[in-house]
């Protein structure tokens, strides 16, 4: 478990260990097993118990609140928003402003809990809400903006086509016979 001895990037330690590197802004509560060669950097929470593995980097702005699990070689960029309940395996990237959800009708004070978990070498893009229950199987790829709703297959990838702007023809200017 992580004992903080100093909130400074050089003096932060586990239980007299190697030190992880944890901005000084960062806020830890709780019980949480951090790995020594983990980054967290500035502005991220955690609240709560966990663990996150070997090579794991976590960028600004994060939350991760309850008893949250992540694997080894992980990438979770920038604002995003990780709730009690989520598992998730070895090298999965996940994109700047993901949000997972794990309370089917909020606010439910844990009694409609679901638990959501994403498989190893998972990839998800900027931007993707995960609805509680849900789990992304390996190496699933879930496209920018997507709203998952349900259960991804193993090596699919899943994106939200219709609410995108797409192409779909040319536009034809033509000029008005009369004005």
């Amino acid at each position: 478990m992580v004992e903080i001895v100093k909130h400074s990037y050089s003096e932060v330690s586990i239980n007299g260990g190697p030190a992880p590197t944890i901005h000084p802004t960062c806020v830890i509560n709780g019980e949480w097993d951090i790995h020594p060669s983990v980054v967290i950097h500035p502005f991220t929470q955690l609240s709560g118990s966990g663990s996150i593995g070997e090579g794991t980097v976590i960028g600004s702005l994060c939350t991760l609140l309850g008893e949250v699990h992540i694997g080894k070689n992980c990438r979770i960029q920038s604002n995003c928003f990780i709730p009690g309940g989520t598992t998730i395996w070895d090298d999965v990237f996940m994109g700047p402003a993901v949000t997972i959800l794990n309370d089917k009708y909020p606010p439910s004070h844990g009694e409609s809990w679901r638990p959501v978990t994403i498989e190893e070498g998972v990839a998800v893009g900027g931007g993707v809400t995960i609805l509680p229950g849900i789990t992304l199987h390996k190496k699933c790829g879930i496209g920018g903006g997507a709203l998952v709703t349900a259960d991804v297959p193993e090596g699919y990838m899943a994106y939200n086509e219709y609410q995108s702007a797409r192409i779909q023809k040319p536009r034809r200017f033509e000029a008005p016979d009369k004005l």
